[in-house]
């Protein structure tokens, strides 16, 4: 029996083909037939009947144009404040906490409100372990259309291992500001990043950090570190299937997307991903997050999509630029991003501390996947080694080259 479920009208993650093009161009290039026939008989009114349509529609708006704009923006504004406010309730009301089969507690947890560089309110979460004995801290940030909530599960694990964890709902997910599924920019995105974890140094200082993302927080994750105060505040960075080689379905996207993003930034494309791509060879990771009221489902917005191009394209470019120390996973058999990208990273990049994990026939999700304890503890073990390094070094400055190439097979 086969273990893959299909879904009907999902959408997963940044897919490395964005979207089918001749399907979803026909409603923008409608739009844009549309407001060139309205200029062409703005500044060539040449028929009387031409100049009576312009007058009744100038007319139309001539009693009130500016309310009636600002009504239709109240009305926007308040939807997604509600939106909003509803998704922070569920996000609020998940348990993330772990007991023993005795009740023992086996971490504080909390959640709080960081504001982010646009003093937008963007929703986090920490775990701890219950002893005051800490290795280090790691700071997840999830990928697209999903929420900090669901690494519950992976938190548990390195709360277990004396790690403490950090994670942060981006901006329009999980229980964050913004309307739902929808990303203006991802160097906000970074830059909240950044800021978060200058947050999280203050509030723990000595503790060795480090910062994980999966799919596009593992590319955004990889911008934030090519910062060099932000790398000089790492001790590593850790990637699960990251999107760095993002590419559309046709060429003619690329063109097009940057002026969509600007005149029509969160139309969707109502064609986008109608069947969702598995993303997980266990059917209950499959049912629970397209079942979670916080993971994202609907079409892909224009915006967002841009900048996921725009993200992929400038790291493609600098590859050989990265020196922060990184591990980079990813499944073979991912149909969401593209883990031939992982590898020309770790063969690329200038980092004397790379490690890459290819999982032979796993997808996208790897730590939804079955074999999600053994790849938890892989990041585990990663992390552990880098800091064993570092205090045989006894000076950050030194970094050993692992450079280790491994698989591993189911």
């Amino acid at each position: 029996m086969s273990t893959v479920v299909e879904m009907e009208q999902l959408t997963s993650g940044a897919s490395n083909r964005i979207i089918p093009v001749l399907k979803i161009l026909r409603i923008p290039l409608i739009f844009i037939r549309s407001m060139i026939l309205c200029l062409l008989v703005t500044l060539f009114p040449r028929r009387r009947h031409s100049q009576r349509v312009v007058a009744a529609v100038e007319n139309s708006f001539a009693a009130s144009p500016s309310a009636a704009k600002t009504a239709r923006r109240r009305s926007v504004w308040k939807s997604e404040e509600e939106d909003t406010l509803r998704r922070r309730a569920l996000a609020e009301a998940l348990d993330m906490g772990f007991e023993t089969g005795d009740g023992e507690i086996q971490c504080r947890w909390s959640t709080s409100l960081f504001f982010g560089v646009r003093r937008n309110a963007l929703f986090c979460r920490s775990w701890f372990p219950v002893t005051d004995e800490l290795k280090g801290i790691l700071i997840i940030i999830h990928g697209l259309n999903e929420h900090s909530g669901r690494y519950v599960q992976f938190a548990k694990q390195l709360t277990s291992c004396k790690f403490g964890v950090y994670a942060m709902d981006w901006t329009g997910h999980g229980g964050s500001d913004g309307l739902h599924g929808y990303v203006p920019s991802l160097d906000h995105v970074v830059a909240d990043t950044g800021a978060f974890l200058e947050k999280i140094k203050s509030e723990n200082p000595g503790v060795p950090l480090f910062l994980f993302g999966h799919s596009t927080g593992g590319a955004v994750v990889l911008k934030a570190a090519s910062y060099p105060y932000i790398e000089e505040m790492l001790e590593g960075i850790v990637m699960t299937a990251p999107a760095l080689h993002v590419k559309p379905a046709h060429p003619v996207i690329a063109v097009l997307a940057p002026l969509f993003s600007l005149v029509v930034p969160k139309f969707q494309f109502k064609g986008a991903n109608k069947r969702g791509i598995p993303v997980s060879r266990d059917p209950a990771a499959m049912l629970a997050k397209y079942s979670d009221p916080l993971v994202y489902t609907g079409p892909i917005r224009v915006r967002t999509g841009h900048e996921i191009l725009c993200i992929s394209s400038y790291l493609m470019r600098n590859f050989k630029f990265v020196t922060v120390p990184f591990f980079v996973l990813h499944g073979t058999a991912d149909k969401v991003t593209d883990p031939l990208a992982s590898q020309d990273l770790y063969n690329e990049a200038a980092s004397k501390v790379k490690d890459i994990k290819l999982y032979e026939g796993f997808l996208h999700d790897l730590l939804f996947e079955p074999e999600r304890e053994e790849i938890g503890q892989d990041i585990i073990n990663w992390m552990e080694k880098r800091l064993d390094s570092i205090a045989e070094s006894g000076d950050r400055s030194r970094r050993i080259d692992t450079g280790v190439l491994s698989f591993s097979r189911s």
